[in-house]
């Protein structure tokens, strides 16, 4: 009897992860429909302000700033605004030195000025000192596409108040690397699925955009001040909430940012720490809900393998039942965005890959939730 209400409670479990999986897939599917007419490269009537929070970037601040100077756009339609962070290298230095065009700024946060919301402060005091309607968002240690902003930006039409962009990390050659590149990819494909099904979760503020208007409309980033994270995804839910934006998803390579996968195990580590600190500061409760229901079936696999091995051989078979479901639909999630967005080398690590997601999802989970995690040499405390 007890074996039977288990089993029950896993399968309803997985049915309920398969049912996510297959709106994402969806989602997925329509918006790689939407991209072939939504996108015209046209350039926008509003003046675009790129911002670019640093801090300690001395290695990637001056690669940076050339993937924006060779931007195929107007440089009198745009300005970017590099914000240093308190920086405590020689990034502020270096990019001070270097030759820029003039739609070029520099800007550093006061010290008193919101201590404790870190790159969220650093965004916001460059919006407060920028001219342009409409707001980009990435990162000192990305590299960009010469056609990136035009198409990035397309996608804005009147009905249009947030867009968000793939992000990929740059090809290495060991397996750590490829395999954190298909689980990023995987999270990318996500968002870009839940999007499409106007369910709007995750995005990467490394390559994002929106309408200062909806920024301000929603009061920007004063909810949750204690969270230094959250200057991506959750705006995106508060514009998707509380306005009647529409928000996209830019489906086209030329819009891919690159940057560069964590060097070991522990940067990995604190970076999905940080991540998943955000998830139980969603406003919609709902959500919330799914999401430890997900985690809950995760958590099922290590369950079912103890109960399999000391209790009842029954549940390694439901466990491998399981996972070929995951596995399956989570291998054509991946593929449809190999197929139209990304490479299909990016599959290649897919069996390590989904054999290590378990685990890392369960630590990256329980972790996150306590708040505490190390970022850009700052112990960040919630």
């Amino acid at each position: 009897m007890i074996t039977e209400i288990i089993i029950t409670g896993i399968f309803l479990l997985c049915f309920f992860y398969l049912f996510f999986l297959s709106g994402i897939l969806r989602g997925l599917n329509s918006v790689i429909s939407d991209s072939f007419k939504l996108q015209d490269n046209s350039i926008p009537d509003e003046f675009i302000s790129i911002i670019i929070p640093f801090r300690n970037e001395s290695t990637n601040i001056l690669e940076a700033l050339s993937s924006i100077e060779k931007q195929d756009y107007p440089k009198d339609k745009f300005e970017a605004i590099f914000v240093n962070d308190f920086s405590d290298d020689d990034s502020l230095e270096l990019l001070s030195k270097a030759k820029k065009s003039l739609n070029i700024k520099i800007k550093s946060v006061p010290d008193d000025y919101s201590k404790y919301q870190h790159k969220k402060r650093a965004i916001r005091f460059g919006i407060e000192n920028s001219i342009g309607s409409i707001i980009v968002t990435t990162d000192a240690d990305c590299i960009h596409n010469t056609k990136w902003l035009r198409t990035l930006v397309g996608l804005f039409d009147k009905e249009t108040g947030f867009v968000s962009g793939p992000v990929e990390f740059i090809e290495e050659t060991t397996l750590f690397n490829r395999m954190q590149k298909l689980e990023f990819a995987g999270l990318v494909l996500t968002g870009a699925g839940l999007i499409g099904i106007n369910k709007p979760i995750i995005c990467n503020a490394a390559n994002i955009a929106y309408r200062k208007e909806a920024f301000e409309k929603v009061s920007g980033f004063t909810y949750k001040h204690s969270l230094s994270s959250g200057d991506d995804e959750l705006l995106m839910q508060k514009i998707k909430k509380e306005t009647d934006y529409r928000i996209k998803f830019c489906m086209n390579k030329e819009a891919i940012v690159k940057t560069s996968s964590n060097r070991n195990l522990n940067q990995f580590y604190q970076q999905r720490k940080r991540w998943a600190s955000k998830g139980l500061f969603y406003s919609n409760h709902l959500l919330i809900l799914k999401l430890v229901m997900i985690f809950l079936f995760y958590l099922s696999f290590p369950l079912q393998l103890v109960l399999g091995i000391f209790y009842n051989p029954l549940f390694l078979f439901s466990m491998l039942l399981c996972f070929s479901i995951k596995a399956m639909m989570e291998y054509l999630i991946l593929k449809t965005g190999a197929d139209n967005l990304f490479d299909s080398s990016i599959l290649r690590p897919f069996i390590p890959a989904e054999l290590l997601h378990i685990p890392y999802i369960l630590i990256a989970g329980i972790t996150g939730a306590l708040g505490n995690y190390i970022w850009k040499e700052r112990k960040i405390k919630r």
